[in-house]
């Protein structure tokens, strides 16, 4: 058994679920605990039965209750050092024994899971995704990309699913009431990744067996999910994919997804 569900995604605030037979960890707590321990008893799990916490970057929309819900809970928090020296408020909250440092370029272990995490391209001290295998499964997190990379792309063959930005509409992006430097921000190297791209990363990993994708971390203002799925679903067709070939779905910024399964 590997599941994943988003607990919550966008813009506003990042927070997943994965779990197995026997493990289960959060990736992120971007949203406030008390949001979080909501979506956990929608679910009918236990914030007591979180056996860790993955950090993919220090941003707020990320970590906002992750001192929080170490410090309350006694649950291990995983993250690069250099991710921990760019907390420093999450990291005062939580307990030395509860700081895990893991290597960038190196896998580990929680559980009965293995976690390798990749570099990815983002604004942010030493961004990772993540790969999570138990078993012959595999599972992956790609989100705040800047752009799409070779070295990433071969990170994520093989995923049976993966969670990947979607974040922003170039046109929209354009128009909106954002300040200029945002909007270059938001559209440069190591920013965030438009539907279009979205698109062109499942058409090319269709070819390696990928099966599922949510689409995650939409723009509240530069986006919504019909026009991400939309996209992402005509990129595919260009490419001369049968829409049908894989399930595709958006994430939610206000609730939990559906329980996805990984096959």
């Amino acid at each position: 058994m590997l599941n994943f569900i988003s607990l919550y995604s966008g813009s506003t605030g990042n927070s997943l679920f994965v779990e197995s037979e026997n493990t289960k960890i959060l990736i992120d707590a971007g949203v406030s605990a008390k949001k979080i321990l909501s979506a956990l008893t929608s679910l009918q799990s236990d914030i007591n039965e979180i056996n860790a916490i993955l950090v993919t970057h220090e941003h707020i929309d990320h970590v906002q209750s992750l001192g929080t819900i170490s410090a309350k809970y006694n649950i291990p928090v995983f993250a690069n050092s250099k991710t921990w020296d760019a907390m420093p408020k999450q990291k005062d909250k939580i307990s030395y024994y509860n700081q895990k440092h893991f290597n960038p370029t190196e896998k580990f272990e929680i559980g009965d899971l293995t976690i390798e995490p990749f570099p990815i391209p983002h604004d942010a001290a030493n961004p990772c995704g993540f790969n999570i295998y138990h078993e012959n499964k595999k599972l992956s997190i790609a989100t705040d990309l800047g752009h799409m990379t070779k070295p990433i792309l071969e990170k994520l063959e093989g995923s049976s699913f993966i969670m990947l930005e979607s974040n922003y509409d170039p046109e929209i992006l354009k128009c909106c009431s954002y300040p200029y430097h945002l909007k270059t921000r938001i559209a440069g190297p190591n920013g965030h990744l438009p539907n279009q791209m979205a698109g062109k990363t499942i058409a090319y990993l269709l070819k390696s067996g990928l099966k599922e994708v949510t689409l995650g971390h939409l723009s509240k203002e530069n986006n919504f999910p019909e026009l991400a799925y939309k996209t992402v679903i005509d990129e595919l067709i260009e490419s001369n994919f049968d829409e049908n070939s894989i399930h595709v779905s958006v994430a939610s910024r206000l609730a939990p997804s559906k329980l996805i399964e990984v096959s």
